[in-house]
């Protein structure tokens, strides 16, 4: 057997203070009060970026609804499924449940284009119906009423498909 040896242990300098910019280790307030005011500016943008992403998952409907088939289906999955992705940072959480609902029920069936056209329509008008009346608080019952019913009405029409919810 040798013998034991001395251990050294070695501890690695901690470069992250010096990464932040400033040497006391503090966020630099004039950095935040820029990214701030360009988020503010974003934010008149907001409404014209979600205008569009409505206005794409509505055509992607419209020829969902002209022609089932798996290509006017999976643009309908696309379109909805990015719709919940950006409605959030929109200030739109409801838009991103109906949306994220619908995204479930396209997703859900093994052959996407067999969805219900009438549940779909109900998905596409209630997020209309938001974005047009500016509903962007989670609290506002009759909308959370909407939404909730959607919502099991997919995983009613999943479960009758036999499909996993």
């Amino acid at each position: 057997m040798s013998e034991p040896r001395d251990a050294e242990i070695i501890i690695p300098p901690n470069t992250l203070k010096a990464k932040l910019g400033r040497g006391s280790g503090g966020m630099d307030p004039e950095a935040i009060m820029r990214a701030e005011k360009a988020m503010e500016g974003l934010k008149s943008e907001f409404s014209d970026w979600l205008a569009k992403d409505i206005s794409d998952l509505a055509a992607a409907f419209a020829a969902f609804s002209n022609r089932s088939d798996a290509v006017t289906a999976e643009r309908l999955f696309r379109a909805a499924h990015d719709l919940k992705g950006q409605a959030a940072t929109f200030e739109f959480p409801l838009i991103a449940r109906v949306a994220g609902s619908l995204s479930k029920l396209m997703d859900g069936l093994k052959a996407r284009e067999a969805a219900p056209l009438v549940l779909v329509e109900a998905h596409i008008d209630a997020i209309h119906v938001i974005h047009r009346d500016q509903i962007k608080d989670n609290s506002n019952l009759t909308a959370l009423t909407l939404v909730e019913a959607l919502e099991a009405r997919v995983v009613h029409a999943l479960a009758r498909a036999g499909q996993k919810i």
